[in-house]
């Protein structure tokens, strides 16, 4: 606009001197052709005023216009700012929830397997260590071996007896075989049942004479006897037992029934 203003200007100076130069000059011309020179003139300036006027407003409307595009292109870039805003936050929660979730479900599963595992125990054989020997055996089977050793212990005797002869029955081939024997033949005995002690004192005998138990169990058979007044048959079991047990304690409490029974 400015510079149609200046190009107005320019113009409508070298008009005007040309208007002033004409009515300088009117005297060598006659008054109809000067009235018509400086009109002409006159006109060729407002000719060119509204020219440059025309120009200058739409120079002012071609950048009104352009600034209102600008401003509309700042406020679109703007909501399109606001709007990568939003979704950012958005993923931003997306992923901490995602992180939350991941972490509960390494939880839970971590849970799952600890459970699985634990569940698994309860069926996988475990190793025992009982009466100077190591073996394995099932959680079941350790589990009702102790509970009908526990009974014995609180000295309910004759509830003692069906829990092993029970577990001898279920578990035949068992590593607490010859323990379970002994029990049963001293629950046996302290419930005065002398015979069927004997049997599974002998039992547990001939299944591992070399089992820790043996020469009490071979000690016990003699008490057994002494009980049902064998003083003949009680005689030679403690002389076996000094024989083939020499070195335990059993064979020295032997020694000393002999030495009674005489």
């Amino acid at each position: 606009m400015r510079s149609a203003m200046k190009a107005w200007s320019r113009t409508a100076s070298v008009l005007l001197l040309g208007l002033a130069a004409a009515s300088a000059h009117a005297g060598l011309f006659d008054d109809e052709e000067a009235r018509k020179a400086i009109l002409d003139l006159r006109q060729r300036v407002e000719a060119v005023r509204l020219q440059a006027v025309q120009a200058a407003e739409q120079g002012a409307s071609r950048a009104s216009e352009e600034n209102a595009d600008l401003r509309r292109s700042l406020l679109e870039l703007q909501n399109q700012i606001e709007t990568l805003r939003a979704e950012t936050a958005k993923l931003r929660g997306m992923n901490e929830q995602l992180a939350r979730d991941l972490s509960e479900m390494q939880r839970v599963q971590k849970d799952v397997v600890q459970g699985v595992d634990s569940r698994l125990r309860q069926f996988e054989p475990v190793k025992v260590a009982l009466d100077g020997r190591e073996f394995t055996a099932e959680p079941a089977e350790k589990r009702d071996f102790e509970a009908a050793l526990l009974v014995f212990r609180k000295g309910d005797f004759a509830a003692a007896q069906p829990l092993l002869i029970d577990f001898l029955k279920r578990y035949a081939q068992s590593g607490y075989g010859p323990s379970a024997l002994f029990w049963l033949g001293n629950a046996q005995y302290a419930t005065r049942d002398y015979k069927e002690a004997m049997i599974n004192f002998r039992a547990l005998i001939a299944r591992e004479p070399e089992h820790l138990r043996a020469p009490e169990a071979v000690l016990s058979i003699a008490n057994c006897q002494i009980e049902l007044k064998d003083s003949k048959g009680a005689k030679k079991t403690l002389d076996d037992l000094i024989k083939a047990y020499p070195q335990s304690e059993a064979a020295v409490a032997a020694k000393d029934r002999l030495t009674r029974l005489k």
